[in-house]
């Protein structure tokens, strides 16, 4: 479930209103608490469904109606579907209890325990946890892939879309792959969110592309701490033979540090900490 957390015109008269329930009904305003905005496009769902190729053990955060639950069954995977909304939750429960490939479970993926076996996460999911989500993906052991449908610009801050890279993603880059996947626009979700969507794939490596996750994270966060202004300034406060250690690995000198590509910290590495 998509959520839409943009706030469009706050007015005097639209407070009033909001604060006076302006006739909505509970379920009209249960919805708007969770923000929920569901996929009702079948293009779109088809979009997800190719993306993630999925198979096996799948786990899906925000399983609302259950377009993409079905959608994963029917693709040939195993189907873990969480909901924190509990009418929405039983009326999915009650729409696939005969369906053996369909567990649904009431409650916030968030706070669920990881599968041990290998599983992949594929979700619409609610873009004001959007980071929440991904974080509890990075730290399940046996996650191969999630291909999440998110806020655009979430998807492409995160796949160096804007020829910038933030830290999350260098400092998991080793491990893995971040790909930025198809636009799904906004008339794709009911209400109608403010924003359109895209498809952000993270798939495990087969083998990491460092050897040491703990001295990487380390070179990672120094260089995004800002000190000195450069890449090159905050490596030098603790590492030897960082102006050959750049060259080789083709940083500028002056580079700021979200305009050095992931491959580029994985060189340094290589270079400074082996």
């Amino acid at each position: 479930m998509a959520q839409n957390f943009a706030h469009g015109n706050y007015s005097h008269t639209q407070k009033k209103a909001r604060n006076s329930g302006g006739g909505r009904t509970p379920r009209d305003r249960a919805r708007r608490t969770l923000s929920q905005n569901f996929l009702v496009d079948r293009h779109a769902v088809d979009l997800m469904i190719k993306a993630a190729a999925p198979e096996g053990l799948v786990v899906e955060p925000g399983a609302g109606e259950g377009v993409l639950t079905l959608a994963l069954a029917e693709a040939g995977a195993r189907v873990i579907g969480y909901e924190i909304d509990p009418l929405l939750a039983g009326r999915l429960a009650a729409r696939t209890h005969d369906d053996p490939g369909i567990d649904v479970v009431r409650g916030d993926f968030t706070a669920a325990r990881a599968p041990r076996e290998p599983f992949a996460v594929v979700g619409n999911i609610p873009y004001a946890i959007t980071s929440k989500i991904v974080d509890w993906c990075l730290r399940a052991r046996a996650l191969t892939s999630a291909t999440l449908l998110t806020q655009r610009e979430y998807a492409r801050k995160r796949t160096g879309d804007y020829g910038r890279w933030s830290l999350v993603t260098v400092e998991s880059w080793p491990w893995f792959d971040w790909r930025l996947g198809d636009t799904v626009g906004r008339e794709s979700f009911r209400p109608v969110p403010s924003v359109d969507s895209a498809i952000l794939r993270i798939q495990r490596r087969d083998e990491p592309l460092v050897t040491g996750r703990h001295s990487y994270q380390e070179l990672v966060e120094l260089g995004f701490g800002g000190v000195g202004g450069s890449v090159r300034a905050s490596l030098k406060t603790r590492y030897a033979g960082v102006e050959a250690a750049l060259e080789a690995a083709g940083v500028a000198r002056d580079a700021v540090v979200g305009h050095v590509h992931p491959d580029q910290w994985v060189a340094l590495w290589w270079r400074l900490c082996r």
